[in-house]
């Protein structure tokens, strides 16, 4: 279980890769995760192929991530491969906020 970042300066691009599990007891590491980087006018990816499990308070964490990257005008992709993972993201609406292909 990890969550790592990948700045791309030349691409204004911020890829944060998540395995494992991503509930509140690591929001402090998803956090810290983003925190460092430019934030709004930024694009982000979020990988979660690598995460097995979401729970309610990691929705709440990834609103909490779009406020950072600029709210309504924020450019985050959510990548995702688990169909559970998929699955909650589409009962919660998120493909209404994110961009999830």
């Amino acid at each position: 279980m990890s969550i790592d970042t990948t700045e791309m300066a030349e691409r204004n691009e911020v890829v944060i890769r998540v395995s494992g599990r991503l509930d509140f007891s690591r929001n402090t590491e998803f956090r810290a995760a983003y925190e460092g980087t430019a934030g709004e006018g930024t694009h982000y990816v979020l990988d979660l192929t690598g995460a097995q499990y979401l729970d309610s308070s990691a929705l709440g964490m990834l609103l909490v991530f779009r406020n950072f990257a600029g709210g309504d005008s924020a450019d985050i992709e959510i990548r995702v491969k688990d169909p559970n993972v998929r699955r909650i993201l589409e009962i919660a609406n998120f493909q209404e906020l994110f961009q999830i292909p």
